[in-house]
């Protein structure tokens, strides 16, 4: 049995983990800045991971689903799997504008516009992608404890 497929299923799953948890913390970071170094402010970013199926052509929902099915498990290559396309693009938050007449960036109104960052839903996004990350280790671990004990099995006979 090849356990290629579900190894690489687990690191993708980390990787796409890892990201989410690298953006949050970025995002925490810049949730009180005023301004950036250029100048500019930061704008929040949001991690989309998408599935990009390979060797379907352009067959997409419910028929490609089918077509795998179709496929069977047993057939299904490593380069045929479907692993998540990871990238980040700013969310379009609105600064959150916070009276304070004595700060020096404040507006003639003396509100200051900070970062449009929700540091509550950035905790929960990252509590949430750490655990999905550990489920991945978890998933990975016992795959490889069973290759292991196959090994073993197999070294027996």
């Amino acid at each position: 049995m090849d356990y290629t497929s579900a190894f690489a299923i687990s690191a993708a799953g980390m990787a796409v983990e890892r990201t989410r948890v690298d953006v949050s913390a970025l995002n925490l970071a810049n949730a009180n800045t005023v301004l950036g170094a250029d100048g500019s402010n930061y704008q929040p970013l949001r991690v989309v991971a998408q599935a990009a199926p390979l060797g379907l052509g352009q067959d997409t929902g419910l028929s490609a689903f089918s077509n795998r099915v179709d496929q069977g498990l047993e057939t299904y290559e490593l380069s045929q799997l479907s692993l998540p396309q990871v990238r980040t693009e700013p969310t379009g938050a609105r600064p959150r504008m916070v009276y304070e007449p004595g700060h020096p960036l404040a507006n003639d109104k003396g509100f200051v516009a900070y970062q449009g960052v929700d540091t509550a839903t950035e905790m929960v996004t990252m509590m949430s992608a750490l655990r999905a990350y550990e489920a991945n280790v978890a998933a990975m671990n016992t795959a490889r404890t069973l290759a292991l004990k196959a090994l073993d099995i197999g070294g027996q006979s």
